[in-house]
Formats: C-alpha cells, sequence, structure tokens
C-alpha cells in the first residue's frame, strides 16, 4: 500500500465510476497500479487520474482505462491487441481478463519499463513488440479484441482487417484533443460504430496509418 491506497481503494473508485463488470474490477484488485508508475509519481498510483510517463505523455485515467477494457465484453478466451503499452498497467488488466494480448509500444524505453513490470508481476500471457502500431500486428491476426489508446480521426484500415468477425474495437476517435472514445464491432458488412462511451483526450496515434510526425 501507498500514501494514496491500495488496488481495493481503486477498485472502489472505478466501480463508483460505473464500471460493473466484476472480473474487471477484480483484475484491479489483483493488479497493483503502484507497480506500472515511475517511482516519483507512486503516491498518486491508487487515485483516479493520470500519471505522467516520458516523452511528455501519461497513462490513462484508470476508470477510463476500465471503461475501454468493459466494452470489450472479455469472457477469458480472446486473443486481444492493445495499441500503446505505456508502462503495462493496460495490458496486465488485459492480460488478466483474456487468453493472450499482444501490445505495440512506439517507443523501446517505455517497452522496456513495461516489460520489466510485467515480469516483476508475473505477467507472461503478454507479447510486446516495439514498432508502429497504426500498422497492427498481421503476423498474430485475427484478433477478437482491439483497444487502442492513441486517436485517429477513422480506425487504420490495417486494424479493421486483422479484427476478427463478431470481433469489438475501442478507439478514441478524434485530433487528440476532445475525442470521442467509440465501441465498434467487426460485421459482415465492415467495422460498424455501436456506442460512444464517453469523451476524453488522447495522445495522437502517430505511424503509417495515423499522423505523421
Amino acid at each position: 500500500m501507498t500514501e494514496g491506497g491500495s488496488p481495493e481503494h481503486l477498485a472502489q473508485t472505478v466501480r463508483a465510476a460505473g464500471i460493473g463488470d466484476e472480473r474487471l474490477l477484480e483484475a484491479i484488485r489483483a493488479t497493483p497500479r503502484a507497480g506500472f508508475v515511475p517511482a516519483d509519481h507512486v503516491v498518486f498510483a491508487y487515485e483516479d487520474m493520470p500519471v505522467p510517463i516520458p516523452h511528455g505523455q501519461v497513462t490513462t485515467q484508470p476508470s477510463l482505462s476500465a471503461r475501454m477494457i468493459e466494452a470489450l465484453d472479455l469472457a477469458g478466451q480472446e486473443h486481444v491487441l492493445e495499441i500503446g503499452t505505456g508502462f503495462g498497467y493496460q495490458t496486465a488488466l488485459l492480460a488478466r481478463l483474456a487468453a493472450d494480448v499482444v501490445s505495440i509500444e512506439m517507443s523501446p524505453d517505455l517497452a522496456r519499463h513495461a516489460r520489466r513490470n510485467l515480469a516483476r508481476h508475473g505477467i507472461r500471457n503478454v507479447e510486446l513488440l516495439v514498432g508502429d502500431g497504426s500498422c497492427g500486428a498481421p503476423d498474430y491476426a485475427p484478433f477478437e479484441a482491439i483497444v487502442v489508446s492513441a486517436a485517429f480521426p477513422e480506425v487504420p484500415a490495417p486494424l479493421v482487417e486483422q479484427l476478427r468477425l463478431g470481433g469489438r474495437l475501442v478507439q478514441p476517435i478524434g485530433l487528440g484533443e476532445r475525442d470521442e472514445v467509440v465501441l465498434f464491432h467487426r460485421t459482415p458488412e465492415g467495422l460498424q460504430r455501436r456506442q460512444v462511451l464517453t469523451l476524453a483526450r488522447f495522445v495522437r496515434l502517430q505511424g503509417r496509418y495515423g499522423f505523421r510526425s
């Protein structure tokens, strides 16, 4: 436990924010966020707030991350793709809820932090790749669920192609300002927009099928 609380405290805060998936809440209880933030911000680990990480980025606010994960409706057998690993906290939650996770991080140093954090907490069912998340992971496709932790005005075509028929995808749609976090389903007719989960501000999705730096 830190001065900022405990995993139980965070689970109760996330529940109060409207998250009702009991498996997800249990994953939050089982995953100490303090092990997935920079050491100088551990005091804030169990508050429902973003935490700064290198490259001018922040971790996703826990209740927002939980809302995105809950929308994927994971039952435990899914092969999941995550775009944007950060320090690995959301990755760890996904790994507790699915069969396995492929996570792509553009920054090699963030990927190193995430690998250490995941290993230290016994998370073994994650394949962590360094590369362009907008291209997805074609060698590991298809996926039952995809979550994108960066904003772009549309879902990149490779991610649509790598999503299995009937699969779910959550992505912030926008310019990295006031983005709509949207749930999509892959149908025989293509990707169908199903629900706006919330509004939030995310970093921009960089890459070949995202924003060009």
